[in-house]
């Protein structure tokens, strides 16, 4: 994969990444929110049920990972009697069915105390399914310390979900029966609500546990690897992943990936793979080609919540050239009037209630300023914005930008 490509349908790109998967152990996405990952995911996991030649049964090939094995878990918070909560279990999904023969318990706990210290028990229940009668976990209840029933925060409650599928990925690579015919393993936004340091841990784990997807083999020792999709929104986290893929593991296999940006230009059913083999900060250069399209005058909207992207392109411009703030990027700007001037608005205009879930659109006079100080940014740094979407030039305005509006009240 090379450059730019274009694919008109989910279904083409779900074809492309799985022949990538024929020469590389791993394909790591990195993705805005509102791309269309978890469909993504889906139709991965749709195509490897699909009657074909090579799965004449149509035996379903990948275990994933996404929001709707979060909606798997529901909270059951007993209003009438305050008491009694916990976290129920759907009973129709077959993601469950094997979890009282896997003794997941030891190993979901051995993840779980890494990142929290709250413990958990499982209430298993008798299941009619398919005509069969069926041990299936029916809901999971929290204590810590003393305290039983607790209810954990939301962050707690993805951390600890995700701890469960880790452990069930851990009895997939040891060869349990259940998993049989799984040759793919598509992660998708693993950590929704955590913290920095929660993130590099669980990237840290979910590597070593790739790394041994990759080199699996059977039980007569030949070569039995799980192919794996990982897609990600969030910038650390991807590029902790790429880091710890990127490396050799004291000595092992190197693991053959390759790293893409995904993206939707146009909001409609075509998207875009860039190869980022050579250039996994790819991502940031993408945020400013999206800025310059949202300044463009006569097609784009700019919103207040714009400013806090420039500053968040600003930042990471300056920790790649080892400074600690965006005073570095200001001063390459012209004069000491304009760098007060946009230091003045990037600090007013990049905070407050600026929230990408109830946009604003900006002022007049706020689009001007924007503009003036995208273009000297990307002007004096001189950006090789990508192709992937039609870059505009902003506009021109005039010599003395006014200075930015402070925020109505919300």
């Amino acid at each position: 994969m090379s450059g730019v490509r274009t694919y008109q349908s989910l279904g083409k790109l779900v074809t492309r990444l799985r022949d990538d998967l024929n020469d590389a152990d791993l394909v790591l996405l990195y993705a805005y929110n509102r791309t269309g990952k978890t469909r993504l995911s889906m139709a991965f996991k749709d195509a490897g049920k699909r009657r074909t030649r090579r799965n004449p049964t149509g035996t379903p090939d990948t275990l994933y990972f996404n929001a709707f094995t979060e909606d798997l878990f529901v909270w059951e918070n007993d209003l009438d009697g305050d008491r009694l909560r916990r976290l129920q279990l759907n009973e129709k999904s077959s993601f469950f069915n094997a979890m009282a023969e896997l003794t997941l318990d030891e190993t979901i706990a051995g993840y779980l105390s890494r990142y929290a210290d709250f413990e958990f028990d499982f209430t298993y229940k008798e299941f009619q399914q398919g005509g069969e009668t069926i041990s299936k976990p029916d809901f999971v209840s929290f204590r810590k310390g003393d305290q039983t029933n607790i209810k954990v925060s939301r962050g707690e409650q993805n951390i600890f979900i995700w701890c469960v599928f880790m452990a069930i990925c851990e009895r997939m690579l040891d060869g349990h029966e259940s998993y049989q015919g799984k040759s793919y393993l598509y992660i998708d936004d693993p950590i929704s609500s955590l913290d920095d340091n929660n993130a590099i841990a669980v990237a840290c784990d979910l590597a070593k546990l790739l790394r041994r997807a990759a080199t699996r083999k059977d039980a007569n020792g030949a070569p039995a690897p799980i192919k794996v999709i990982f897609s990600s929104h969030h910038a650390l986290f991807f590029n902790v992943m790429c880091n710890e893929m990127g490396r050799r593991d004291d000595g092992g296999p190197k693991i053959t990936h390759k790293r893409c940006f995904l993206h939707r230009p146009d909001g409609d059913g075509r998207y875009t793979l860039q190869a980022t083999d050579d250039t996994p900060f790819f991502h940031h250069v993408a945020s400013l080609a999206e800025l310059q399209r949202a300044a463009d005058p006569a097609k784009g909207t700019l919103y207040t919540f714009h400013f806090n992207a420039l500053r968040s392109v600003m930042e990471k411009t300056a920790s790649f050239f080892g400074h600690p703030g965006i005073a570095f990027c200001l001063r390459a700007l012209d004069t000491d009037d304009d760098r007060a001037l946009f230091n003045r608005a990037l600090n007013l205009l990049s905070h407050g209630a600026y929230a990408i879930h109830e946009p604003t659109e900006m002022g007049e006079d706020n689009k001007q300023l924007f503009r003036r100080i995208l273009n000297a940014f990307i002007t004096r740094f001189e950006f090789a914005l990508p192709n992937v979407v039609p870059a505009q030039p902003p506009a021109s305005t005039p010599a003395q930008a006014p200075a930015p509006q402070e925020a109505p009240a919300q």
